[in-house]
């Protein structure tokens, strides 16, 4: 008997649908979609930088003839510091040694701040262990007289406007140095050429004149300085020690030397107002070796 399958007709194959497009045919454009640009961060505030001032020198405020007299007392100070240590050595002193600089810093700094008295004190105590002698007292004349006869002659010829506001100031020593040697000449005292100190000084002034105004009123101003104050205390005791207390024409002046500083003092000030603070500096280094050539010369008082 046979048996018959029925098998399911196969299902008519479908015609493929035709894809629709949205847009007419064409290039087809990607685009990319952008968000919208959050907001910037508020800046954090910058703190101000602080302003920064130049650094003030001692005695700027002032003017330059101040600084100066604080060059010149850094000088001894540390002078006298230097001594105080070798002296201490000598002694052989050992745990004691710190507690006397800082003895020796702390009298520093009371001249540091204007502790004339001291200083007067000192000078005179060197001024007593002096033993001068004849021949170095009228080399130091020479050559002193040497020095001022290169500054006068420089500021009384000069056009530098600089160097008229010092003219006939009252100061000038060169004059009356000439009638001391000539009372020595009297005294059939020989009189020597000028040393290799004094020459070497005024040729260098000579230079500096022509070459930097400040620099050159730097040994102008102490030059006189220095001789009014240290020089007249070391010229009194020499002529009381050496010349029977006869005083010379060249510690004499026709009014009071302090009043007639005082004002060359007040127009280098004025004067330094229009210079630089390289200017200035230079006047600072000027009287360092200022002090150092006229030291040179003062130490053949003991030669």
């Amino acid at each position: 008997m046979l048996l018959a399958i029925a098998v399911p007709s196969a299902a008519p194959l479908r015609r493929p649908h035709h894809f629709r497009f949205l847009h007419p045919p064409g290039k087809l454009s990607l685009s990319r979609t952008r968000c919208a640009p959050s907001p910037p961060a508020e800046a954090q505030p910058v703190p101000p930088q602080p302003r920064r001032y130049p650094r003030q020198y001692p005695g700027e405020a002032v003017g330059v003839a101040e600084e100066m007299r604080f060059v010149a007392m850094r000088l001894r100070n540390t002078k006298r510091t230097t001594r105080n240590k070798d002296n201490n050595r000598a002694d052989g002193a050992g745990e004691d040694d710190e507690s006397k600089e800082e003895e020796v810093e702390d009298n520093d700094e009371m001249d540091e701040e204007g502790n004339d008295e001291v200083e007067e004190e000192e000078d005179n105590h060197e001024v007593e262990e002096w033993m001068p002698s004849m021949e170095g007292f009228v080399g130091y004349l020479v050559d002193s007289k040497l020095v001022f006869d290169t500054v006068e002659r420089i500021i009384a010829g000069s056009t530098d406007v600089a160097y008229v506001y010092f003219r006939k100031s009252g100061l000038e020593r060169s004059a009356s140095i000439e009638k001391d040697l000539e009372w020595f000449r009297e005294q059939a005292i020989e009189i020597p050429e000028p040393s290799t100190f004094g020459s070497t000084y005024a040729a260098y002034l000579s230079e500096l004149a022509g070459s930097s105004a400040p620099a050159f009123l730097s040994h102008y101003y102490n030059i006189y300085f220095s001789h009014t104050t240290g020089g007249l205390a070391i010229g009194k005791k020499t002529c009381d020690k050496i010349l029977e207390g006869r005083l010379l024409e060249f510690y004499k002046w026709d009014s009071d030397p302090e009043l007639l500083l005082k004002d060359a003092r007040e127009k280098l000030n004025e004067l330094s107002k229009h210079w630089s603070r390289k200017d200035r500096n230079l006047c600072l280094k000027e009287a360092a070796k200022c002090f150092q050539y006229m030291g040179r010369i003062v130490r053949l008082i003991v030669s």
